[in-house]
């Protein structure tokens, strides 16, 4: 039975359920909004977080290769001239005191040389620091020992570091380990940025709040209060924007670095992502690289001073930079120097002693990091076949090559040297010279020295790799040795007279000599030597173009060439590499050896990646080279190269063509000794005349570099099949050594002439001469 409703009373309105108040609402609605948010920084945390771990356990930085030159290798009997051994170790920055007593120091005598190596990771296994005397004789290193007097067969000095390759964002830096770090490094960065550093958790809430009273006094933002792990966090993961929005994130991610790793891998961190200045537009990270940008010294070896120095650029690298401001540097040293021994870190004697030096800076910023940029050119495209950009300017990769710094240094001063005396003869018709020069080792193969241009130092256009000009005279050798391979001999009979080739456009071609007339009936091995146009132009007619050109590729020419007369003399365009490529496999009996410019890549580890072994391929056989490289020793001295003997000596034997492009255009030479060859080129980017022909000019600091560089003497090989036969000049016949006008020449064994001359050597008077002679004898 239902219950009735109390209808309401008269005059009453009925009760409505009561509704939540607005504070009610207010309070669940920021309830549901703080779990949101909740939910949002969990997983914003857990996003830094695995950020924060994903970035610092892994790959830091984009570290550059490094490259370095060949180790100077010492050992006793070597030939080595004290100014070269001192050269070579200012390039390394040894400082030079009077007692070594540390590695990276010299101590220099008339005849001795103690030498505190630094040691090396090689390849093939480390070189450990060495306290060493060398003993020198003249110019020969005679004697090594080691500190307890023990001898010492062979030494290696740490190789130079020439150059790198840098990421997109241009930064650089040579990673450190804490524990290798020097005294009071890490102590004077405490110091100086976050006294609190072992005491925060990543933030220092004490240090937020000064920073705070001191910029609102001031009215603008004069201090920060972040500790040495926000910094890291500023400068590792966010950008260096003054924004709020950045200093807030800042904050959570400081305390999950520190949360995950302990204070000395943070601060190890620091030491190795610190801005520290700019080289150009390079930008310097790190204390390890900015060591070597401001004192050309490793982090290990800085003093005190330095140390403080560094330390105290970290505030403001461009307002302290020292070669800039060098008072405002030198008040920030001194400061950090006072907190130090405010803080008992260092004595009064030592404190007193670092306020006392010098900023120690050196006024040139890198001797010679960067300073062969035509061979790091080479370097960098070779790489670029084998390696991915990323991994080249990323990885740390090691890369070892054949850069040979002083025979770098001699090839630029020669260059130099001739190039002046060049301008001061001819004047104005010999300005805007521009050269390149490639200097490599005919028993290896390796790329010793390179020059891209005029201007060493400076990157550019590399003409050693990319100037394509005819070769002149520098194609002949080709031409004779694809005729001596078809049977010519060195007496072959040539006809240097006019002629003419009808080409297929109906146009004549009409080779001349250099000096505009004809020589009449020549042997071929003066033809060679004296350079004539037309014997060596109808020589290479009758052996035929295309044989020509295949005695090119064999040597080395890699480009397609046409098959047009004018190739016999040089038309045909190669760059200086080229050429060396090509005279390289005559220099070497016929071998064809690639040009070998990288010895080995390593990883950031030592853990070797790529190795380039020596190899070599059996292009001409041996006894066909041999005949020509007797005629190349008959260019240097009795043909268009005899120059170099006025200022070379007579016993070291050289072998070499000039080359001349038409209307003198270019200047060339190639020539070898026994353990250098070398291709020097001249011209005018313009293409324009010159004053001087491939004698005149390329012959001249080809000479001068020889000169410096005092090489062995090339001795040809003589291989089974080669009979050395006297003949008689004027008529290309055998003959004797006791007659006049003989000269003993190369035959491979069954080509000498059969005919002799007839001297008179069997008249009664000479039988008479020779047994007394002989008895005698």
């Amino acid at each position: 039975m239902s219950k009735k409703r109390t209808p309401p009373a008269k005059g009453r309105k009925p009760r409505r359920p009561s509704s939540p108040s607005r504070l009610a609402r207010l309070c669940r609605w920021l309830l549901k909004l703080g779990l949101l948010l909740s939910v949002i920084a969990v997983v914003g945390l857990i996003y830094l977080d695995a950020q924060i771990r994903s970035k610092f356990e892994g790959k830091r930085w984009a570290v550059p290769a490094k490259v370095y030159a060949r180790p100077l290798e010492l050992y006793p009997g070597q030939r080595l001239d004290m100014d070269e051994l001192k050269q070579e170790l200012k390039g390394l920055n040894y400082r030079f005191v009077r007692r070594a007593e540390q590695p990276g120091a010299v101590e220099w005598a008339s005849s001795r040389a103690r030498i505190y190596s630094r040691g090396f990771s090689f390849p093939d296994g480390a070189e450990p620091a060495r306290n060493m005397l060398l003993a020198f004789s003249g110019n020969q290193l005679t004697d090594i020992r080691d500190a307890e007097g023990r001898s010492l067969p062979l030494v290696r000095l740490e190789p130079m570091l020439i150059g790198g390759i840098y990421p997109k964002s241009n930064e650089d830096r040579d990673l450190i380990r804490l524990e290798d770090a020097p005294p009071h490094l890490a102590q004077a960065l405490v110091t100086v940025e976050d006294r609190a550093f072992y005491d925060h958790w990543g933030v220092s809430f004490k240090g937020i709040a000064r920073a705070m009273w001191v910029n609102v006094r001031a009215g603008r933002f004069v201090q920060g209060g972040s500790t040495l792990t926000q910094q890291l966090i500023k400068n590792f993961y966010l950008t260096s924007d003054r924004t709020l929005s950045r200093k807030l994130l800042e904050l959570p991610m400081a305390m999950l670095l520190e949360l995950h790793y302990d204070k000395d891998e943070i601060l190890e961190a620091y030491l190795n992502e610190v801005y520290l200045g700019q080289s150009g537009n390079r930008a310097i990270h790190g204390f390890g690289l900015a060591s070597q940008y401001y004192f050309s010294r490793p982090l290990e070896e800085l003093e005190l001073h330095q140390v403080a120095l560094l330390a105290g650029m970290v505030k403001g690298p461009s307002w302290y930079d020292p070669r800039r401001h060098p008072e405002r540097a030198l008040e920030r040293r001194n400061l950090v120097l006072s907190m130090l021994h405010q803080q008992g870190e260092i004595s009064q004697s030592e404190y007193d002693t670092a306020r006392q030096r010098t900023l120690g800076v050196v006024k040139q910023r890198s001797l010679h990091k960067g300073a062969f940029p035509a061979y790091l050119d080479l370097v960098k495209r070779k790489l670029r076949d084998e390696y991915h950009e990323d991994d080249l300017s990323t990885e740390g990769l090691r890369v070892f090559t054949a850069l040979d710094p002083l025979a770098q240094t001699r090839a630029e001063a020669a260059l130099d040297t001739s190039i002046k005396a060049l301008e001061q003869r001819y004047g104005a018709r010999a300005k805007d010279l521009e050269a390149s020069m490639v200097v490599t080792d005919p028993q290896t193969g390796e790329v010793l020295a390179l020059i891209g241009g005029r201007a060493t130092r400076y990157q550019g256009f590399n003409r050693a790799l990319d100037a394509l000009r005819p070769i002149g005279s520098l194609v002949k050798p080709a031409v004779y040795l694809a005729a001596l391979e078809q049977g010519y001999t060195l007496t072959t009979p040539l006809e240097d007279e006019p002629f003419s080739v009808k080409l297929p456009d109906g146009s004549v071609w009409q080779p001349q000599n250099f000096d505009r007339r004809s020589h009449g009936v020549v042997p071929l091995h003066r033809s060679l030597a004296l350079s004539y146009n037309q014997s060596t132009a109808r020589l290479g007619m009758e052996v035929g173009l295309e044989r020509v050109i295949d005695m090119l590729e064999r040597l080395g020419a890699e480009r397609e060439l046409k098959a047009y007369p004018s190739l016999l003399l040089g038309a045909q365009a190669l760059s200086p590499l080229e050429l060396a490529s090509m005279y390289q496999t005559i220099a070497a009996n016929g071998f064809r050896m690639p040009l070998r410019v990288i010895r080995r890549v390593t990883d950031a580890d030592g853990n070797e990646l790529s190795r380039y072994p020596f190899s070599l391929k059996q292009q001409v056989q041996p006894e066909v080279v041999h005949l020509l490289q007797y005629a190349l020793q008959e260019v240097a001295r009795e043909g268009t190269a005899r120059s170099v003997y006025r200022t070379l000596p007579s016993q070291l034997n050289v072998a070499g063509k000039t080359g001349t492009s038409n209307d003198q255009r270019d200047s060339w030479f190639a020539g070898f000794t026994g353990d250098r060859l070398a291709v020097v080129w001249l011209g005018r980017d313009d293409n324009g005349q010159l004053p001087f022909t491939g004698s005149g000019g390329a012959l001249k600091v080809w000479t001068e570099f020889m000169r410096r560089d005092r090489p062995e003497p090339f001795i040809a090989t003589r291989p089974a099949g080669i009979e050395y036969v006297w003949i008689d000049e004027a008529t290309g016949l055998r003959s004797d050594e006791r007659c006049q006008g003989s000269r003993q020449l190369p035959f491979i064994t069954g080509t000498a002439p059969d005919e002799k001359v007839d001297c008179g050597l069997d008249n009664p008077v000479h039988r008479s001469l020779d047994w007394f002679r002989n008895w005698f004898n």
